[in-house]
């Protein structure tokens, strides 16, 4: 009766096995064909729409004088927050793209020692605008006006 037992018991455990196995592979075979839908489906959308880019200008910020300044100007950001550079050696310039619609700004701000500096603004190379500072803690700014962005076709 020992050698029966045996005999029904290695039947069943290689069935077993084989279940096992075969839900590995299935298991396996759906997470494959898984991602491959996932490619495809991500390849199809990100290739039916163009990249949103803003048009830019470019820009040029110059501040001449003697020492250190702290300046703030307009850069490359839609949200048309300044970007700041303390303590400054000049002169110092700087050539940047800025977004269309939002206006130029370079100020300039001297320290307790005061002196003199001047800030200039250039759009596309061309001169805009420019002011001068003195005394201590004294304080300049530059503006100028970019067009508004181009209206896209939806």
């Amino acid at each position: 009766m020992d050698d029966n037992t045996a005999e029904s018991a290695t039947p069943s455990l290689f069935r077993r096995a084989d279940r096992s196995g075969l839900i590995a592979a299935g298991a396996v075979l759906a997470v494959c064909a898984g991602l491959v839908v996932y490619g495809v489906a991500d390849t199809g959308g990100s290739g039916s729409k163009p990249e949103r880019r803003t048009p830019t200008a470019s820009v040029t910020y110059e501040v001449s004088g003697q020492g250190t300044a702290d300046i703030a100007f307009q850069a490359r950001s839609e949200a048309g927050k300044a970007t700041v550079v303390k303590a400054a050696a000049l002169p110092w310039r700087k050539t940047v793209a800025v977004p269309l619609g939002q206006d130029p700004t370079v100020s300039i701000t001297l320290g307790e020692n005061g002196g003199q500096a001047r800030c200039t603004l250039a759009i596309r190379g061309r001169h805009v605008q420019s002011a001068t500072a003195s005394g201590t803690f004294g304080r300049a700014t530059c503006t100028g006006a970019l067009p508004t962005a181009p209206a896209t076709a939806s």
